[in-house]
């Protein structure tokens, strides 16, 4: 079993709804295209902090975070930003990584698109039960 490295879409929702209400054109609209590893054991999107800034990503606080080797350390978080893989989207926070780090996707954006890390294949795949489009449970 391997890595499953994904291409990801990520867009600053802000300036879309600013184009869609006119107030920007779409060309202003920050946007960019990167790979991620898909990895269920980090629990949110973390980007690296040029992309967050590339994006115009607002602060919305801080977190702490906790790597393999037992770490642990304060991170900012910002957002929302917009994944897109494919052809499921989400907007989420994301932990602003350190620069030139690599750009996770964790379970939380997984499981806002209904997407399962499927390491066998090194792919994401959609749930079976939801090939089409997201099923959320609203329990």
């Amino acid at each position: 079993m391997g890595e499953v490295v994904v291409n990801l879409r990520l867009e600053n929702p802000i300036d879309r709804d600013m184009f869609r209400r006119g107030l920007l054109k779409e060309e202003d609209v920050r946007s960019l295209t990167t790979r991620a590893i898909a990895d269920s054991g980090a629990v949110m999107l973390v980007l690296p902090q040029e992309m967050v800034e590339a994006l115009g990503l607002p602060d919305m606080g801080k977190v702490i975070v906790k790597y393999a080797d037992e770490r642990k350390e304060e991170r900012s978080v910002a957002g929302p930003v917009l994944v897109s893989v494919i052809n499921r989207r989400a907007n989420v926070d994301c932990v602003v990584g350190p620069p030139a780090g690599e750009v996770l996707l964790g379970q939380l954006p997984l499981e806002a698109m209904d997407l399962l890390v499927d390491c066998n294949q090194r792919q994401l795949i959609p749930r079976p039960e939801s090939p089409i489009l997201p099923l959320l449970n609203l329990r």
